[in-house]
Parts: C-alpha cells; sequence; structure tokens
C-alpha cells in the first residue's frame, strides 16, 4: 500500500503532472458524455411534412433571431399537463432539424410559439406586431412597425439558401431559381408573419406526433 502511495504522492506534489493527468481525464469523461449524443443528434431526420424553409419563411426566420424575438419566446413544450394542455403536443427534435440555430430554450417572457402556426389570422399577427398592445391590453412586447417598410433582399437569401444547402438542408437548383421571384415586393413584415403562420404546423396535422425523448 505503501509502495503505491509512492506514485501518487509523485503526482501530488507536482502541479503540471497533476494538471496535465486531470485534463487528460477530463477529456475522456468529456467524450464518454459528448460522442453518444453527437452521433445521435445526427442519425435524427425530420418528421413527416417538415421541410426546409421556403425563401420567404427563412427570411422570417432570420429577422424573428435578429429582432430578438427568442429572448422572450420559446419553441420548445415540455411534456407537462399544463403546457400540452395549453400549448400544444410536446416539442420533438425531429421538427427542429432545419433550424440553425434551433429555438428552445427556458426563457419564457412571452408564451411559447412552438404551435403558433395558423392559430391566429395573418391580419391579426401584423397587427401585433405593429402594435401588441391593440390586440392584447396588458402585452408588455415592444412593437415592431418598421418591419412593414424594410424590403427583402432576395441575394442575400438565395446565399444563405445555398449554405444551408452546403450543411444538408436538401435544397435544389429550382429552390435557388425560384427564390427571387417568392420573394419580390416581400417586405421584412411579410417574411416574419410566413414565419410564425407555419411554426408547428406540419407536427400539428400529423398523427400520432412521433414519440421520442421529449426536454
Amino acid at each position: 500500500m505503501a509502495g503505491g502511495y509512492k506514485y501518487f504522492e509523485a503526482i501530488e506534489k507536482h502541479a503540471g503532472k497533476l494538471g496535465i493527468l486531470t485534463a487528460i481525464m477530463v477529456s475522456i469523461g468529456g467524450l464518454a458524455e459528448i460522442t453518444p449524443l453527437f452521433v445521435e443528434a445526427h442519425a435524427i431526420t425530420a418528421t413527416e411534412g417538415v421541410k426546409p424553409y421556403d425563401p420567404l419563411r427563412l427570411a422570417g426566420k432570420d429577422i424573428y433571431v435578429r429582432e430578438g424575438c427568442y429572448l422572450c419566446h420559446t419553441q420548445m413544450i415540455r411534456s407537462l399537463r399544463a403546457e400540452t394542455q395549453r400549448y400544444g403536443h410536446y416539442s420533438v427534435s425531429s421538427e427542429s432539424v432545419y433550424d440553425r440555430p434551433h429555438q428552445w430554450g427556458s426563457k419564457r417572457t412571452g408564451p411559447d410559439l412552438a404551435r403558433v402556426g395558423g392559430k391566429y389570422s395573418d391580419e391579426w399577427q401584423r397587427l401585433h406586431l405593429m402594435d401588441p398592445r391593440a390586440v392584447v391590453a396588458a402585452s408588455n412586447m415592444p412593437g415592431y412597425p418598421w418591419l412593414a417598410n424594410e424590403q427583402i433582399d432576395s441575394d442575400d437569401i438565395v446565399a444563405r439558401m445555398r449554405v444551408l444547402e452546403r450543411l444538408g438542408d436538401p435544397y435544389t437548383a429550382a429552390d435557388f431559381a425560384a427564390a427571387p421571384a417568392a420573394l419580390e415586393g416581400k417586405t421584412a413584415m411579410d417574411a416574419l408573419v410566413a414565419y410564425l403562420q407555419g411554426l408547428g404546423v406540419p407536427a400539428a396535422a400529423t398523427e400520432p406526433v412521433p414519440t421520442e425523448t421529449a426536454p
């Protein structure tokens, strides 16, 4: 026993050796934790009906992130009765395979938006974004009236689509060619409303929703 301790003593009394060996053990433990999750994440396929964002919705998603909407709204319904009764079926990772970055989270100042698509009309969404208190008197959400006058840059969106295609999204040459016409005359408000109106729609229309580990 005493003979074995001398090896530990040699390590404990040399900060450099202790630091290096600690880093090695932490790296091994980290790889053991992370590698299975990394492999599993790349094996997830899209839920039936979930497709890459069309040009207008892709522009809307980028505006949603740019304006910080994710800071107050999650898109992650937990498997708690109170949440599923209010918002709908709990969220599953296969719904978010085309989200980069995904909009899951825990900060919820406003309601969760994972299933908001189709819940309100386009006109309601526009008015709510222009002046939230016009439709929800107690809302503390800021208005975004400038979006109604901001034009969409189709060249920028096509460039984003090409990058996403290289990352694995199944866009085609026909999608790239059709994007400018789809975005012609569209504003940032149009794009954001289109994005919101598509949230959760494919999953909500699919019965049953795929079963997997809930958040």
